[in-house]
């Protein structure tokens, strides 16, 4: 790709985490003004999309965590970490770099379609910046749509003052989004709980055993952990947690 397409590319992607009144009309804003001899000023002005286009940049961690199967990984993870009682192992950045991964590839058909339907298209000066981003929210709508319970969004809607919506385009995405964190996180715990409940029995199992033993000063979380991490990896615990997190979200075809 070369550095025009590359610099095409990130444009459309800034304007994807923009909001879709956005007005353009103004196109110059004044940035600096440098004031000489009397009456005379010196005033540097900066474009405004420049501007926009800068700022809208630093929405874009929130996007990635926020838009895409992301919060759901990391919540499990962490959670799961939690349940095997090791508050270091593995680290915060292995995590998050597995989650970012697993993001990538859970997302990978929605993104293909995005490059299809948008970033390709307006490389090839076949479409317009606007019409580009409306072709490129829509896969990326459809995933949210896809994972967002019927209840949160209506909850949403009705803090908004909507009554409903006829059809799934009409939802807008500040309203879509905040639903289908709100999903995603619900769905985390789920999972969550699920993953928690046989090593808290071996906790309960370890404890109830030392206390018939009589062995009070012994930790039960000390006990408990080499055979948790025994279990885990006697049932092969990676791969079947990474292909549950895969195969619990519904990715439109």
């Amino acid at each position: 790709m070369t550095r025009q397409a590359l610099v095409r590319v990130l444009s459309l992607f800034v304007l994807l985490l923009l909001p879709l009144g956005l007005c353009w009309a103004e196109p110059m804003l004044p940035l600096v003004s440098v004031n000489g001899a009397p009456g005379s000023a010196q005033v540097y002005s900066v474009n405004i999309q420049v501007f926009v286009a800068m700022t809208a940049l630093t929405m874009l961690p929130a996007a990635v965590m926020m838009m895409t199967s992301f919060t759901r990984i990391i919540v499990v993870l962490a959670i799961l970490r939690q349940a095997l009682g090791t508050s270091q192992t593995p680290s915060s950045q292995v995590l998050v770099g597995l989650a970012l991964f697993l993001t990538f590839f859970v997302m990978s058909p929605v993104f293909s379609d995005i490059y299809k339907e948008a970033v390709q298209p307006y490389l090839q000066d076949q479409l317009e910046a606007l019409p580009a981003l409306q072709k490129a929210v829509k896969p990326l709508r459809a995933f949210m749509m896809a994972q967002t319970r019927d209840p949160d969004l209506a909850a949403f809607a009705r803090i908004a003052g909507k009554n409903g919506f006829k059809d799934p385009d009409d939802v807008p995405l500040q309203l879509l989004v905040p639903a289908f964190v709100t999903s995603e996180l619900k769905t985390a715990f789920q999972i969550g709980f699920l993953l928690f409940m046989p090593f808290l029995v071996i906790d309960l199992v370890v404890a109830s055993v030392l206390m018939a033993m009589g062995m009070m000063m012994l930790s039960p979380p000390v006990i408990s952990f080499p055979f948790k991490l025994m279990l885990f990896v006697l049932v092969d615990g990676w791969t079947l947690v990474m292909g549950t997190l895969v195969g619990s979200f519904n990715v439109p075809k």
